[in-house]
């Protein structure tokens, strides 16, 4: 049983649309476990009660962004090392620089593709 068969991941989009395009890939891929989020606190209520394996976040999302939502999750013993890909549409030095300083594992410009996203988890979790 590979990686991709025991992966769980929380999806974190406030955009349907984008989260559609992420659960997307996410079939494509053949990754079965994942749930979806529509904002930050939400998601952090939800990994403070069962953590997954890696949280995929949209970075501009309202009341708590990408990168808060990392920050609280680093903060916290049973999430803290739980892998995170943050997705952004302005993928510039002053954000990425800010999420490596917080323990992001990596991220994903948008718009992306399928093997892009592939790649992006793999560099995560190692070969899907």
């Amino acid at each position: 049983m590979g990686v991709r068969n025991q992966l769980h991941i929380l999806i974190v989009d406030d955009m349907s649309t984008s989260r559609g395009l992420i659960t997307q890939a996410m079939d494509e891929l053949g990754i079965a476990n994942y749930d979806t989020e529509n904002d930050g606190r939400s998601a952090l209520a939800r990994l403070a009660a069962r953590p997954v394996h890696l949280v995929i976040s949209d970075y501009n999302m309202p009341g708590m962004n990408g990168l808060e939502l990392l920050a609280a999750l680093r903060q916290h013993k049973s999430t803290q090392r739980i892998g995170f890909i943050l997705i952004t549409g302005r993928a510039e030095r002053e954000l990425l620089e800010k999420g490596q300083k917080l323990g992001m594992n990596n991220y994903l410009a948008k718009p992306f593709s399928t093997p892009q996203m592939k790649a992006c988890i793999e560099r995560v979790v190692g070969p899907l």
